[in-house]
């Protein structure tokens, strides 16, 4: 029977979520998930540092075999987008250290994937996920299942989406983003 684990992000400046799939055959369990308190930290670059340091504990105690990312939803506040972005970018960037292949999904397809309805509330997605993977209660935090959501639709989209990016490792990264290279 083929064993899989993925790592699935929910990206945060106050707080980041992250759920952990063990996926045997065709059925899945969950591993762990939890959340990144970073509401402590005021300065952003400090922030970055504990994201990046923090999921790849992550990586190095679980040795996820993919990693699926949330990604960032284009709000009015672009301060906030840029942050939420960079934040993004250093658990990305963790995964690549690791040569962890990567999905990105949208909020409303991971949505869409665990519920049935692009426009649920984190809430139906959680009670959802309680379902799915027989919790018996759901965590304080929200982003927690939010992590685990984008780690399940991955899951359910078998590793490919017409509406995700992927990314194998740097140059992978950089010949699908040449806007970003300076």
């Amino acid at each position: 029977m083929q064993e899989k684990i993925i790592l699935g992000i929910d990206p945060g400046t106050l707080v980041m979520g992250y759920g952990i799939l063990l996926i045997k055959g065709k059925k899945m369990e969950l591993l762990t998930m939890g959340i990144i308190h970073l509401k402590k930290y005021d300065n952003h670059a400090t922030k970055l540092k504990v994201i990046f340091t923090r999921v790849l504990q992550l990586i190095d105690e679980y040795h996820p075999d993919e990693m699926a990312l949330e990604a960032p939803f284009f709000g009015k506040n672009v301060q906030s987008m840029l942050k939420l972005g960079r934040a993004q970018g250093v658990a990305m960037a963790a995964g690549l250290y690791r040569d962890i292949p990567m999905m990105e999904y949208s909020p409303k397809k991971i949505k869409q994937s665990i519920t049935g309805s692009g426009n649920a509330s984190k809430e139906q997605v959680a009670g959802m996920l309680k379902n799915l993977l027989n919790l018996k209660e759901l965590p304080k935090y929200l982003d927690a299942t939010d992590g685990l959501a984008a780690a399940v639709c991955h899951y359910f989209q078998g590793g490919s989406t017409n509406e995700s990016k992927s990314y194998s490792g740097w140059k992978s990264f950089i010949s699908q983003n040449p806007d970003r290279k300076k």
